[in-house]
């Protein structure tokens, strides 16, 4: 297996450069140079196994020999070891043909810890291997930056620097970064909104001098290693409902588009999907692009879904290569106009195809509400968070009897207690283990949206 830049002007490499580069050096994200495909046998071979069995064998064509099977599998078993609940992803029925998938149950209550234990553990493994150190630097909109600071916190070999935007994510959220305390840890707060922390991040990873000097890796979904994980929580779910002998939905609360990409992952693979719904708050321009072909960016707006408040959703990119049958200059002018212009079109037999597999709807703050309050009612007191809830709603709209729809629940709702109580008038609380959560002391950096600031911080709190 090797990995190609969605753009072209890169060189392909193995797995594990992949893993250590993160984003490609001509600004691409990369991607498989081949979709690895499963047979409809290969599938019910993994029906009733453990997550970490399913997970082997999901993510073992992309490892692509770097890591021997048993190297992988202690990778994989260790990373769920520590989950709260022994199916690492399960399935609680909402209605007839409804259900949600739990990706809470990691040690920071979002899914991203699905994907971020492996990828920590992932790291280890090749960094000895190849006696490296790295500098990591992620942006985050709420999630990302405290799973990712748990997968790497106290490690040896990596350092961590989080950007947030300031003001802009949850209590819960903010403090699950900053209060950790370990020596490889450092908080950054941006003055600013996630788009501007991502454009700082990508700006780090073109300025190769820069990027070279800290050896820059880097822990958003942009890292194909972040993506793979997520692929087998989709086969798992469809499994459990009857895959592949019969086709399900799902509906997917969507940002940075990784979480959805991963579903079109394991489509590729042969795993039968009806339809992925996107499911976008009121910053709709993922909506906008499958209703219209519209791709222009707008305004950042925050809401209570702080996690989805995002214009650049950059694992869109990946889509549009294969939409684009993998043509990189094709994509490379559609990322210049949207650097140069503000926004592209997506037209043709391009939209034709996106629309094949992906449906989209928009969800606004008060229907956010309404559906907390509705499945709080309707489900025997069951909480969703408002991430979830976009994604309820707009599976209800998408709804199809004869097909099983899964939303995906991306958060525990005690992240987001404010709304929930608002929504639902019961307060959510934190697992035991994080009940000193609000009494813990935090440590952060407020700078401003400035690339020059960023960078010199980092150099001068890196001590590796």
């Amino acid at each position: 297996m090797r990995y190609i830049s969605t753009r072209g002007q890169a060189p392909a490499l193995s797995f594990e450069d992949t893993l250590l580069d993160g984003l490609a050096r001509d600004g691409g994200l990369y991607v498989p140079d081949a979709w690895p495909r499963f047979t409809a046998d290969d599938f019910r071979a993994l029906r009733g196994k453990p997550y970490a069995e399913v997970a082997f064998h999901v993510m073992r064509p992309f490892v692509g020999g770097d890591l021997t099977d048993d190297e992988l599998g202690r990778v994989i078993c260790d990373a769920y070891a520590a989950f709260d609940h022994q199916q690492v992803a399960p399935l609680v029925q909402l209605s007839s043909n409804h259900f949600v998938m739990e990706l809470f149950h990691g040690p920071t209550l979002a899914f991203k810890d699905v994907a971020m234990q492996v990828l920590g553990r992932l790291y280890d493994h090749v960094l000895a291997k190849r006696d490296r150190r790295i500098t990591i630097v992620g942006a985050t909109s709420g999630d990302t930056g405290s799973a990712a600071i748990e997968a790497v916190r106290g490690r040896q070999r990596a350092e961590i620097f989080i950007m947030h935007p300031h003001g802009r994510t949850s209590e819960v959220q903010r403090r699950q970064m900053t209060t950790v305390d370990a020596p490889n840890v450092h908080n950054i707060a941006i003055e600013g909104t996630f788009d501007d922390c991502q454009n700082l991040l990508k700006a780090m990873f073109n300025d190769q001098a820069f990027r070279d000097e800290i050896a820059l890796s880097g822990v958003n979904s942009i890292n194909w290693a972040r993506v793979m994980p997520q692929a087998v929580y989709y086969v798992t779910a469809a499994l459990t409902l009857g895959g592949p002998d019969r086709p399900v939905s799902f509906a997917v609360p969507t940002g940075n588009f990784g979480d959805i990409f991963a579903g079109y992952v394991a489509m590729q693979m042969g795993l039968p999907i009806d339809r992925l719904v996107i499911a976008t708050n009121i910053n709709d321009i993922l909506t906008r692009v499958m209703d219209s072909g519209d791709h222009t960016l707008g305004r950042v707006e925050p809401t209570m879904s702080p996690s989805m408040d995002i214009q650049v959703s950059s694992n869109f990119e990946r889509l549009l290569f294969d939409l684009h049958d993998r043509d990189p200059a094709k994509v490379r002018g559609l990322m210049d106009q949207l650097k140069q212009a503000g926004g592209f079109r997506l037209e043709g037999a391009a939209l034709d195809r996106a629309r094949e597999t992906f449906a989209a709807q928009r969800v606004d703050e008060s229907q956010t509400l309404d559906t907390i309050r509705r499945v709080h009612h309707e489900c025997g007191g069951y909480l969703v968070d408002p991430h979830t809830a976009v994604g309820v709603e707009a599976a209800r709209r998408e709804a199809d009897p004869a097909v099983p729809m899964i939303t995906l629940a991306t958060a525990h709702p005690a992240k987001f207690p404010d709304a929930v109580e608002q929504a639902a008038g019961v307060r959510p609380p934190l697992p035991e283990r994080m009940a000193d959560l609000y009494d813990r002391p935090e440590r952060c950096e407020v700078l401003p949206n400035d690339f020059d600031a960023v960078t010199a911080h980092i150099r001068s709190r890196r001590t590796g």
